[in-house]
C-alpha cells in the first residue's frame, strides 16, 4: 500500500492490560498529530479462535446488541478521551478480516493498532503476528510484556518515523537487517522492542 499521509488511525477493542496499553499508543499517536482516532470493536470477538462469526440473532436484536456495546464502548474511553472529539466508535458485526478490510478501503484509517494480549494471540482466524504481517496497511502491535513492546508489519516499519515511537525504537526498525530478520523468530531487543 503506497501511503502519503496518515489521516486517521484504527485501534480494534480488546478488554486487557495489553489492549489498553495499544489504546493509549494509538491515542497519543492521532492526537499528538491531530489525526483522527477510530475505535473498533466486533460482535465476535477476533481475538477469540472459537467465535469468528457473529451471534446469529434476529435483526431487531442484531441493532439491540450494536447499540448496545457502542454505548459501552463509548463511556469506556470516555474519560480517558477527555475533550478529544476526533473519535468514531463503530460496532463491527462482519467477521473482523473483512470488516477491517472495508474500513481500510473505505479510508477510514491508514494505520492499524492492536494488541498483543500474549505470544502466540489469535486475531480472526489465524496468529495475530500472520494477520498483521498479511494486512496491506501498517499495523503495530502492542504488548505483551510491556506498553514498550512494539512489533511492525513491513508497511508499518517504512514509516516508522510517522508513527509517533520513541526515537530509541525508531533506530531499532531502520537497522537494514531488522527488515529482512527470518520471519519465523522473533527477538526481543533493548528497551522492549520487538524484530521479526
Amino acid at each position: 500500500m503506497t501511503m502519503t499521509s496518515i489521516r486517521s488511525v484504527g485501534y480494534c477493542f480488546h478488554r486487557s492490560q495489553q489492549g489498553d496499553w495499544a489504546f493509549e499508543y494509538a491515542f497519543e499517536l492521532a492526537r499528538s498529530a491531530n489525526l483522527a482516532l477510530k475505535v473498533f470493536h466486533f460482535l465476535a470477538d477476533p481475538y477469540d479462535p472459537s467465535r469468528q462469526e457473529a451471534p446469529a440473532l434476529p435483526h431487531a436484536e442484531r441493532t439491540r446488541l450494536a447499540i448496545e456495546r457502542e454505548r459501552d464502548l463509548r463511556s469506556y474511553f470516555d474519560e480517558r478521551l477527555g475533550d478529544y472529539l476526533n473519535v468514531g466508535f463503530r460496532v463491527c458485526e462482519d467477521h473482523g478480516w473483512r470488516e477491517l478490510h472495508r474500513c481500510l478501503t473505505h479510508h477510514e484509517f491508514q494505520v492499524l493498532v492492536l494488541a498483543r494480549p500474549e505470544n502466540g494471540a489469535m486475531f480472526a482466524g489465524k496468529p495475530l503476528e500472520e494477520f498483521a504481517d498479511a494486512f496491506v496497511c501498517p499495523v503495530v502491535l502492542i504488548g505483551p510484556s510491556a506498553p514498550t513492546e512494539f512489533r511492525l508489519n513491513s508497511p508499518a516499519r517504512l514509516i516508522a518515523d510517522k508513527l509517533g515511537l520513541p526515537s530509541r525504537l525508531r533506530q531499532l526498525f531502520r537497522n537494514p537487517c531488522m527488515a529482512c530478520a527470518p520471519q519465523a523468530s522473533e527477538t526481543s531487543e533493548p528497551g522492549g522492542a520487538t524484530r521479526d
